[in-house]
């Protein structure tokens, strides 16, 4: 007889997770000298952790500490070295007592829609949109809402997508920058946005992970700043390049600290003591995380001069984060398949915008370029000979 398996069981794919199998896959099958392959498919920082962070690791390892379940919503040490930094990076006063620290981001939005939503909630975000927002969501019985965006509004959401929503949805998700279009919303949009939520009862998360790498003229704000309703969700995988480590925050609300406290304390327990220690160093090492930033940025120019001489000249304004969302439709009317094509011939392996988008993604793919800056400079070229543009 056949058992039952639960909702979460028809949660969709992460497809990043499919092509680093198959990158990985093709790598290892390449003969002795052959050219390695390009990896532009996932947003996992190429440099490791700060040196300070792993000196801070090594040194509570070697002086013998438990290392043992920490407080639910994290080490009061580190909590209140993040609220220094809400001070520091946005003169926004955020208290220690707000601040749950969380395994990574991934580990912070099942806390935050739990505690925010009941099943059948509907929760808004922008397509294209970080997969795992909407599949979380269906896992939990809650139900994304997709608004289609473009070009013509940055692939941001506005106020006026909001007001023609009927029903209103009980929640929206905005990231800004923004994974994978890399846009962001100006503050005084995303202050609107806010501001909108609040007045129509509907909660807002504010994913805010990328904030650090921003390239353009757009200010980085905080939805905290805005709304005293706001969740924001943040990382240290980003900017601190410490995706491994599975150490994230929520910066939470008055009436949902101890609903989240009550959830983590029985999911999770604790995020791991030993990243907390490490993530805590991080943050004072600036002059080494700038000059990561600046990598990016190199990164970034190349490919942005690059990529249209090689085929890709549709790309959005990558205003911030470490990814290039091109429109491919000239190319292709499959991304899934054009990228596997592309990863047999150039030994490039970049993402399907099927993952991002259900609809219009299979005219879109995204690039990562927070890999090692070498192979980024080398892309353009490997793509040019590729499609025959030499």
């Amino acid at each position: 007889m056949a058992l039952k398996t639960g909702r979460g069981a028809e949660a969709p794919p992460f497809l990043v997770m499919d092509v680093i199998a198959a990158a990985n896959a093709r790598a290892a099958a390449l003969p002795p000298g052959a050219p390695g392959i390009l990896r532009m498919e996932v947003g996992q920082p190429g440099s490791p952790a700060p040196r300070g962070a792993t000196e801070a690791a090594i040194r509570a390892l070697q002086a013998g500490a438990p290392l043992g379940y920490t407080e639910a919503l994290g080490n009061p040490s580190l909590r209140a070295r993040i609220a220094r930094h809400y001070r520091e990076h946005y003169g926004l006063e955020a208290p220690p007592a707000r601040i749950a620290v969380t395994v990574g981001a991934s580990g912070a939005f099942p806390l935050a829609f739990l505690a925010a939503f009941d099943r059948g909630d509907r929760v808004a975000m922008a397509a294209p949109f970080y997969p795992p927002y909407a599949n979380i969501l269906t896992a939990l019985g809650m139900e994304p809402v997709l608004l289609e965006c473009g070009p013509e509004t940055r692939f941001q959401p506005t106020v006026a997508m909001l007001d023609a929503l009927d029903p209103r949805p009980e929640g929206l998700v905005v990231a800004s920058p923004c994974n994978p279009a890399g846009t962001m919303l100006a503050p005084e949009e995303l202050a609107a946005i806010a501001r909108w939520c609040h007045a129509n009862g509907v909660r807002l998360i504010s994913d805010e992970i990328y904030h650090g790498l921003s390239w353009g003229s757009v200010a980085e704000s905080s939805a905290a700043a805005f709304s005293e309703s706001a969740i924001v969700v943040n990382s240290f995988s980003k900017y601190w390049c410490m995706t491994g480590w599975r150490i994230g925050w929520l910066l939470l609300p008055e009436d949902l600290l101890r609903p989240v406290e009550r959830l983590a304390q029985n999911l999770f327990i604790s995020a791991p003591h030993v990243a907390q220690v490490a993530a805590e160093a991080a943050m004072d090492c600036t002059e080494e995380l700038e000059a990561k930033k600046a990598a990016y940025a190199r990164s970034r120019a190349l490919l942005l001069e690059g990529l249209p001489r090689a085929g890709f000249p549709r790309i959005a304004a990558a205003d911030g984060a470490f990814y290039l969302w091109c429109d491919v439709g000239h190319l292709t009317a499959d991304s899934l398949d054009f990228c596997a094509r592309m990863l047999e011939g150039a030994g490039i392996a970049a993402t399907p915008g099927v993952d991002f988008d259900r609809a219009r993604g299979r005219r879109f793919l995204r690039f990562s370029y927070c890999g090692e800056e070498a192979a980024m400079a080398e892309a353009p070229a490997r793509l040019a000979a590729w499609l025959g543009r030499n």
